[in-house]
């Protein structure tokens, strides 16, 4: 894949990304719905590069995994490993979000019933997720 641009809302923050493949899914967990104000809408990268990191931040969520945002905007940017094993990035960030093709949902079992996508997706609960990347670690 093509190294992708993509950027904070005010523009502090700036990166090229390497996405796996032109595909999204999203992330219905609570943690995810908390820190988006919605659901996390996200594309697996291989590698990430911060181009200006002053105003980037890093809010560490649990044992494993990170969350990252512009310190100044508060942007949501970024989930990924602290070994840095998977990197998932906001679709929102790059500058073309509608060149990804929305396959899947994950912790399915936690989304809330008030909404739903129209889309055909694979659909995954948290167990499998977790079963899937980390053979039952938590959030």
């Amino acid at each position: 894949m093509a190294e992708k641009n993509g950027q904070c809302l005010c523009g502090a923050v700036k990166f090229k990304a390497t996405p796996k493949k032109d595909e999204m899914g999203v992330c219905h967990c609570a943690m995810c719905r908390r820190w988006t104000g919605g659901v996390f809408m996200a594309v697996t990268c291989e590698r990430v590069d911060i181009e200006n990191d002053e105003q980037f931040g890093v809010y560490t969520s649990s044992d494993y995994g990170e969350r990252c945002f512009c310190k100044k905007c508060g942007s949501t940017l970024f989930w990924r490993m602290r070994d840095g094993s998977h990197n998932a990035v906001s679709v929102q960030a790059f500058e073309a979000p509608e060149s990804f093709a929305f396959i899947s949902e994950i912790f399915i079992d936690e989304k809330p019933s008030s909404y739903k996508f129209a889309n055909d997706t694979q659909k995954m609960t948290g167990p499998e997720v977790f079963a899937l990347f980390s053979g039952g670690q938590g959030e």
